[in-house]
C-alpha cells in the first residue's frame, strides 16, 4: 500500500468522513451501488437489500445542531424497509435517545388514513460513529445490533435494529484485512491517505469508489464545496480533541487533588494509630516504673539494704537512696 503524508489540498482521494465524501459516497442516485453494497455488509443475511430509493430525510426532523455533526442518508428498500444511515462525528448528549427519537419517523410516516391493521415494514437505523461509547470503552467489539428483547433475552420484535460501527476500534492495515466488512471499514478511515488503490481492494464495487472520490475529477464548484466540508471535518476534529485533551488534564488534576486529600486522610489515620501504640508503650513503662519504686519503697520500709534493693528491683542506688 501506497500511503502519502498528509498536506493541506495534496490527497488524490476524497475524506470519507466529511460531509461532502460521505453524501458523495452514499447519497446520489449513479452512485447507489456502493450504498447497497454497505449496506449488505452491515445487515445480518437474510436481509440483503437488492435495490432503494432515496427518501426526503427532511422527515426525519433532523436539528440544525444535530446537522453539524451528523450526516445521513434516508432510503427504502424495494420490500418496504426503510434504512437511516447516519455518521456521527462526535459524542453528543443523549445520542442513544436521539437514535430511538429519530427511528421512528419512519414509523409513523408508514401509518395509512382510514382501516389500517398496524403492519409496519422494518425499520433500521445504521450508525457509522467516529467515537467510541462511554460504556463500551474497555470492550473490543466494535460492531453493535440492538433490538428490542424480553427479559429472557429473545426478540420482542425483529422490525427495529440499531446497528453500530465504533471506527476508532478498527486498527487492522491493510495487509490485514480479511473480509468485505473489513474492507469497507479501512476505506471510511484512511481512502484520503491512499496515493493508489492496493491490490487487496482491486474489486469491482471499489473500482466505481475510487473513481468517484478523485478529486481530481471534480468540477470547481465540487472542489470548493469539498475543501470547504474539509475545513468544517478538520476544525471539529480539533475541537474534539482539545476537549479530550482538557478533560484528561483536569482528571488529572482532580486525581492529583483526590490522591492529597486521602494521603492526608490515611496520614492522619496512621498518626493515630501510631500515636495510639506510642500511648500504650508508654503508659506501660510508666506502670512498670511505678510498680518497680513501689516494691523499692517497701523493701527499704522493712530495712533491707540498699545492694539487695538494687538486685531486687534494678534500680540505681541514687533511685533508691532518693525514697
Amino acid at each position: 500500500m501506497s500511503i502519502k503524508n498528509r498536506y493541506p489540498n495534496q490527497d488524490r482521494y476524497i475524506n470519507l468522513l466529511t460531509d461532502f465524501g460521505f453524501k458523495r459516497l452514499f447519497g446520489t442516485e449513479p452512485n447507489k451501488e456502493l450504498l447497497i453494497d454497505f449496506l449488505n455488509v452491515m445487515l445480518p443475511p437474510q436481509h440483503t437489500v437488492q435495490d432503494v430509493s432515496y427518501k426526503n430525510n427532511e422527515n426525519l426532523g433532523n436539528t440544525p445542531l444535530d446537522r453539524k455533526a451528523i450526516f445521513d442518508i434516508y432510503c427504502e428498500s424495494k420490500t418496504g424497509e426503510k434504512f437511516i444511515v447516519e455518521l456521527q462525528k462526535a459524542k453528543q448528549n443523549y445520542f442513544k435517545d436521539r437514535s430511538i427519537y429519530y427511528a421512528t419517523f419512519p414509523i409513523q410516516e408508514q401509518a395509512v388514513k382510514g382501516e389500517w391493521n398496524y403492519k409496519l415494514s422494518s425499520v433500521y437505523t445504521i450508525g457509522i460513529l467516529d467515537f467510541i461509547f462511554d460504556d463500551h470503552e474497555e470492550e473490543p467489539e466494535l460492531f453493535h445490533i440492538v433490538e428490542l428483547k424480553n427479559q429472557k433475552c429473545k426478540v420482542f420484535y425483529d422490525k427495529l435494529k440499531f446497528i453500530y460501527v465504533e471506527l476508532p476500534k478498527f486498527t487492522k492495515t491493510v495487509e490485514e484485512l480479511e473480509s468485505h466488512f473489513e474492507k469497507w471499514l479501512f476505506l471510511l478511515k484512511h481512502l484520503s491517505d491512499l496515493e493508489e488503490p492496493p491490490e487487496v481492494l482491486q474489486e469491482v464495487v471499489f473500482e466505481r469508489l475510487f473513481e468517484i472520490s478523485e478529486i481530481a475529477n471534480f468540477s470547481v464548484v465540487e472542489q470548493e464545496a469539498y475543501e470547504n466540508s474539509l475545513k468544517y471535518y478538520r476544525d471539529l476534529q480539533n475541537v474534539v480533541a482539545t476537549s479530550r485533551e482538557e478533560g484528561v488534564e483536569q482528571g488529572r488534576q482532580e486525581g492529583i487533588e483526590q490522591g492529597r486529600q486521602e494521603g492526608i486522610e490515611q496520614g492522619r489515620q496512621e498518626g493515630i494509630e501510631q500515636g495510639r501504640q506510642e500511648g500504650i508503650e508508654q503508659g506501660r513503662q510508666e506502670g512498670i516504673q511505678e510498680n518497680t519504686i513501689a516494691i523499692a519503697r517497701s523493701c527499704k520500709q522493712q530495712g533491707l539494704d540498699i545492694e539487695t534493693i538494687m538486685a531486687i528491683t534494678q534500680l540505681s542506688r541514687e533511685d533508691i537512696e532518693a525514697l
